[in-house]
């Protein structure tokens, strides 16, 4: 018996698929017969007495309708029941698909229709639409639009090519409407990485070396494109200090690369530059230096120009124009935009070379004074300075989005072996180019002077320029408050004596 039990646990199990013949099959009886009746209860089971160890489903509530009776459930192949989705009242199946569209829809229900269309690519381009108007219904049409959008709706579509014709293009070729043109051209850079628009030709160029173009200075020659008539026509250019310019063309890089990708154009940093003046300021001293940094605040450049020089103290008011102002151009050395005559930025800078105090004199120098020596080595003045409600606060031009910032410093000046640190002058000047598509813009035309009607008080809201430039490279804020570069709104340019 302890036999059997053994060999029968041991035994593999029969594969149901096995082929089995005749010799197999006694083998199996004899095995079947040598087994005990309990083994045999324990290996062959019946059915019946799995049926057994099933729960019954409980009964379905007696409804009043009769939807919801029935032998529905002989015909379902898992016999389960939907008791949960019936109204015990009515009877009805309970749908809850609308409910969950509900909380799902966010808006109005007669707009979902228009929505869809909306963002389907396959929807029909609404051609025959078009072709349905008559030809003079467009040219109506046509006659409340500017040559500029006019000869964008005729390039939009070939239908509306076929219905307005070519004359808003030839219409664009006309002297007196050049400014359109530019703006017809504009919409074209992201399809042409490798050309760049010139705006006195109104013509797209090849680009020479694309993405290798670098800033240089004016003396330079340094052409971004062969253009027929760079001889004869001026290209559009802001100044930044003496011998160098910002040319729009690398604004139009610089912003390209920022909106589309870079084979549009060059990085932002590339356009950064330090540089020295070769002239010399009053009395051989007060060399200027500058430095510009570049960055891009939702669309548009922003520009940072720092210039700095070492004046000499108690200067006379013939010394300081030589420090202040160019010879060449009668521009002053550091970075300013078109209305710097107008208002007190130069009287702002006078007013700062008077608050740098005079140096301390040597002790073998004082020894020679005699007995009075100690008295002035007892009543030597410090050296750092300090500016007046005057020359400290920052200014802005209310005709175009610039501020000014200047400032008296304790820097090192290498250049000088015997007085090495000074009271440096800073002058920082920040500025909003604008987004780069045109010289039209209202910033930079309101920069350069070509653009009235720009109001810098009402348009610049918010965080100054100096704040947001700041606040991505500055190591602090610039604290000062804000004062109008122009209180008196007096506009004489060179007919004023107040600027020189």
């Amino acid at each position: 018996m302890v036999f059997s039990r053994l060999f029968n646990s041991l035994r593999p199990k029969a594969s149901r698929n096995r082929l089995r013949s005749d010799t197999d099959e006694g083998e199996s009886a004899h095995l079947k017969a040598d087994s005990d009746a309990g083994s045999t209860v324990n290996t062959l089971r019946s059915r019946a007495s799995r049926k057994k160890l099933r729960k019954e489903p409980p009964p379905r509530p007696k409804t009043a309708n009769a939807k919801g009776t029935g032998n529905l459930q002989d015909f379902r192949p898992n016999r389960r029941s939907f008791d949960h989705a019936v109204d015990e009242q009515t009877g009805e199946r309970i749908d809850h698909t609308a409910l969950l569209h509900g909380l799902a829809h966010m808006g109005s229900f007669d707009s979902m229709h228009e929505a869809y269309g909306i963002d389907n690519p396959d929807r029909p381009p609404g051609e025959r639409a078009i072709a349905s108007f008559s030809p003079n219904l467009w040219d109506y049409i046509v006659g409340y639009l500017s040559p500029s959008d006019a000869a964008s709706l005729a390039f939009s579509t070939k239908t509306l090519l076929n219905r307005i014709g070519k004359d808003p293009w030839h219409a664009l070729n006309l002297p007196e409407n050049h400014r359109c043109k530019i703006e017809f051209l504009v919409h074209m850079d992201r399809d042409l990485p490798n050309h760049l628009l010139c705006f006195p030709c109104a013509i797209y160029h090849v680009r020479i070396i694309p993405g290798e173009e670098r800033l240089k200075a004016t003396h330079i020659i340094n052409h971004l494109f062969e253009c027929p008539n760079a001889l004869t026509q001026v290209a559009p250019k802001t100044r930044l200090t003496v011998g160098h310019t910002l040319p729009f063309s690398f604004v139009q890089l610089v912003l390209r690369s920022n909106r589309y990708s870079p084979n549009h154009g060059i990085p932002v940093e590339s356009i950064c530059k330090r540089w020295k003046d070769p002239q010399l300021g009053a009395q051989g001293t007060g060399t200027w230096s500058h430095q510009s940094r570049y960055y891009i605040d939702k669309g548009h450049l922003l520009l940072r120009v720092i210039s700095q020089c070492f004046p000499e103290p108690d200067l006379p008011i013939s010394a300081q124009r030589n420090l202040l102002y160019s010879r060449e151009d009668y521009f002053p050395y550091f970075s300013v935009c078109a209305h710097w005559r107008d208002g007190d930025l130069m009287d702002i800078c006078k007013c700062a070379l008077g608050h740098i105090p005079k140096r301390r004199e040597a002790i073998s120098s004082q020894l020679k004074s005699g007995p009075n020596a100690i008295f002035s080595l007892a009543n030597q003045r410090s050296q750092m300075s300090s500016q007046c409600s005057v020359c400290q606060p920052m200014r802005r031009c209310p005709r175009c989005p610039t501020e000014y910032l200047v400032e008296l410093k304790f820097a090192e000046d290498k250049n000088d072996q015997v007085n090495r640190f000074k009271q440096a002058m800073t002058v920082t000047r920040w500025s909003d180019l604008g987004n780069g598509t045109s010289p039209l813009s209202p910033e930079w035309a309101a920069i350069n002077g070509e653009f009235d009607g720009y109001d810098s008080l009402d348009t610049v809201k918010g965080r100054a320029i100096s704040g947001t430039f700041e606040s991505q490279f500055g190591v602090t804020l610039p604290g000062q408050r804000i004062l109008s570069l122009n209180p008196r709104n007096e506009i004489k340019g060179e007919d004023g004596h107040n600027w020189y």
